[in-house]
């Protein structure tokens, strides 16, 4: 791989990053994960394929042995310096189905960055001990400075990111869009709403550049004005041609859409910015999703969330039984799609397709 400079790096598109972040002698195969713009379709029908597969194996004991022992002589670090409960559990149970060992640092006050050592050079140090960093980072760009520090190491390790700054957050995008696959049969064709705090929202983002992979998708973005998509995603879908609509109105968008996808104000922003307004509270009744507004959806449609939640969904749908709530699903499938994910990262997922369920 040819070397660059970390400035030479950073003044590339994203689209002109990508083989800087793939395997060697591979069509764009991805090695480190940091953009969604990575997946392709081949990769993610493969990619929920192999999912199911997983998740059909786990449930024998038979299987269960068989999956352990395809990484059982990998290990993984955990780097999670910024609070997280789903993204940290998922990757862990992920990598505990597939055998690795698993080390994690989630407060880098206890290493040596407390005494002012720097971010490449941990990284650096960290990748002596295991095979595969996954990272979650307050700062933007942090994952991507990490893996550019491994392209430049004798020992390139994969890093993957678990959610860098208001960047992005592509494995929530890929459990997302398998939840989209598993609830509605395919997405091509449908129509999608997001729903909430889609300025600083990082997985409104990864899932708006993974649309580019499925034909006839049809946007709905709903929020405040204040917090409406960023201009960088839409001027994406534009290049990409994917229709997208932006909206106030949450109650007229229910009955058109195939699949809503709420997210909650990010309030911890405006208060780190001094706000008081009403405006920048966490509440705004607008973009709550009511009880009756499942009434409105079409019989086969559904309703995610990221997680956390805070009060942007009514708490009574939290029990139901209906299946077009599969925000709990969904939080469970983060943990079958991203095993799946780190099987094709170190390439066994030929392995575990071809193997029995039984």
């Amino acid at each position: 791989m040819k070397r660059i400079s970390w400035e030479e790096y950073t003044n590339l598109r994203v689209s002109d990053r990508i083989p800087y972040l793939s395997k060697p002698n591979t069509d764009n195969e991805p090695f480190h994960v940091l953009y969604s713009q990575q997946f392709t379709r081949e990769m993610l029908d493969h990619l929920c394929a192999l999912a199911d597969k997983i998740r059909a194996l786990h449930k024998t004991e038979r299987g269960g042995d068989l999956l352990r022992s395809t990484l059982r002589n990998k290990n993984a670090l955990n780097l999670f310096a910024q609070p997280s409960t789903r993204t940290f559990m998922s990757f862990l149970m992920a990598e505990q189905k597939l055998g690795m060992e698993v080390v994690d640092i989630r407060d880098v006050s206890t290493s040596s960055q407390a005494k002012g050592e720097s971010l490449q050079n941990s990284i650096r140090t960290f990748s002596s001990y295991v095979d595969a960093i996954i990272m979650r980072h307050p700062d933007a760009g942090a994952a991507e400075l990490a893996a550019y520090e491994m392209n430049m190491a004798d020992r390139r390790i994969p890093v993957l990111n678990g959610g860098s700054g208001r960047d992005q957050h592509p494995t929530q995008a890929l459990l997302d869009i398998y939840t989209l696959t598993k609830s509605l049969g395919e997405i091509d064709g449908k129509k999608i709403a997001m729903v909430g705090d889609l300025l600083r929202g990082r997985t409104v983002r990864s899932l708006s550049y993974l649309m580019k992979n499925y034909e006839d998708v049809e946007l709905y973005y709903v929020a405040p004005e204040r917090l409406r998509m960023a201009d960088d995603v839409k001027d994406f879908l534009k290049r990409s041609h994917i229709r997208y609509t932006e909206s106030e109105n949450l109650e007229a968008v229910v009955s058109i859409v195939d699949a809503v996808y709420m997210t909650r104000i990010q309030w911890e922003w405006d208060r780190a910015a001094g706000a008081k307004s009403p405006d920048a509270g966490e509440y705004d009744p607008r973009f709550v999703f009511r009880k009756e507004y499942l009434d409105r959806m079409k019989k086969r449609s559904c309703l995610l969330h990221p997680l956390p939640k805070i009060n942007e969904i009514d708490p009574e749908l939290d029990y139901s039984d209906d299946p077009r709530v599969v925000y709990w699903r969904q939080e469970r499938n983060g943990m079958w799609a991203r095993a799946a994910l780190l099987a094709r990262i170190f390439d066994v997922d030929r392995t575990i397709m071809d193997s029995d369920d039984d």
